[in-house]
């Protein structure tokens, strides 16, 4: 994400995918939620005191949430931008380390509260699926509730003001008055954020003014088409309240994996038990996408989880063979470092000092820096390819 971040713009195939499809970014937070249910199944493995647990992981959510809030919420700004604060009545108020947190909370509350017993080692995956028969409920019952919010809620016509660079204020009005629309201006999610969260507290920058309709530079950014829909300066937020339902799902099956590493010692019952539920993954969200169920992170539709889940699944299997089964370790040290300093990582990136670093070192002049090269490197590389 951090090469995303700084050269995703430059290099379109590994950038978020402006609406409908996926890309190499569009992988990366599904595996982090994936991997966070994956290890809630070391971390309460045992739980003498369920209240102590819950006291706990409810402080641990609300610290990261807290910490997304103040990171993503305004109070740092860009390295362009020199004000200071953030107005409270327009902060954003999800991000990815808010999803993280609600997600971490009710995947522990689950596996807390919500198992049959302790299973035995080496239970068949007919004990496994009746130990924890309810939290596979819980996830049927968040998946039934965004698939019918999503696809059976009635999208009314909506307005919202926007200050343009010249700071003039604009005032536009989105025509929908449909049900079960998964466009950018019309859908479910972004109505439920605008009316539950403020649409002064959504993301500013949402990815679809990469589309076509909102960019005549897409898949990059660019100045709006003449004929722009009304819809293309709106505020949408990628990590609102609905899409986290599938989030929490994403968490939860990552959990139902870890509970195989729990109860299973064979190495190769553990890699049968996550390759065939992880492909079946795979092939119902391609199966979806076909018959129009598209994927799409910004809404983290249910094709969407499927597929990133499924291979998230594969990848971890495959992983695991190579290191716990073969030893292969020293050359995958630096995934093991950066896993273990995730937070730190973020908090560098989010805040601008990682990029502040980056641009900051050059040779003589400011623009003879690191991302100059880059960026000249692939100018150079795009007029040679089409010439």
């Amino acid at each position: 994400m951090i090469i995303v971040d700084d050269v995703g713009s430059l290099v379109p195939a590994i950038s978020h995918s402006p609406w409908d499809g996926v890309t190499l970014a569009d992988f990366v937070f599904p595996f982090f939620l994936f991997i966070v249910g994956v290890s809630l199944a070391y971390a309460y493995k045992r739980v003498p005191n369920k209240a102590v647990a819950t006291k706990k992981a409810a402080i641990r959510a609300s610290k990261l949430f807290l910490l997304g809030l103040l990171l993503q919420g305004g109070f740092f700004h860009s390295i362009h931008d020199l004000t200071y604060g953030v107005d409270i009545r327009n902060m954003r108020l999800m991000g990815v380390l808010q999803r993280i947190a609600i997600a971490y909370l009710a995947v522990a509350l689950c596996e807390i509260w919500l198992r049959g017993g302790a299973g035995d080692i080496g239970a068949g995956g007919y004990a496994l699926l009746r130990t924890y028969r309810h939290q596979l409920f819980v996830g049927l019952v968040l998946t039934v509730t965004y698939v019918t919010l999503l696809y059976g809620m009635y999208v009314p016509d909506w307005e919202y003001e926007f200050t343009s660079e010249d700071t003039t204020l604009k005032h536009f009005t989105v025509k929908c008055g449909v049900r079960g629309h998964t466009g950018p201006g019309c859908t479910a999610v972004g109505m439920i954020d605008r009316h539950v969260l403020g649409i002064q507290h959504l993301y500013k920058h949402p990815v679809y003014l990469k589309t076509v309709q909102c960019s005549i530079n897409s898949p990059q950014n660019g100045p709006l088409p003449s004929d722009a829909p009304t819809w293309c300066e709106a505020p949408f937020d990628p990590e609102g309240l609905l899409s986290s339902l599938m989030a929490i799902v994403t968490c939860l099956i990552g959990l139902q994996i870890g509970h195989v590493i729990v109860h299973c010692k064979e190495h190769a019952e553990r890699i049968v038990r996550w390759s065939i539920p992880s492909l079946s993954f795979l092939i119902l969200g391609f199966w979806l996408d076909l018959f129009g169920l598209h994927m799409n992170k910004s809404l983290y539709s249910m094709s969407y989880t499927c597929v990133t889940t499924g291979t998230a699944g594969l990848f971890f299997a495959g992983i695991y063979l190579l290191v716990d089964v073969y030893g292969c370790k020293k050359p995958l040290f630096p995934m093991e470092w950066v896993g273990k300093h995730a937070l730190l990582i973020f908090v560098l990136v989010a805040c601008d000092i990682v990029p502040i670093l980056v641009h900051g070192f050059y040779w003589r002049e400011p623009q003879n820096n690191l991302v100059g090269h880059i960026t000249s490197f692939h100018c150079s590389f795009l007029a040679y390819s089409k010439s």
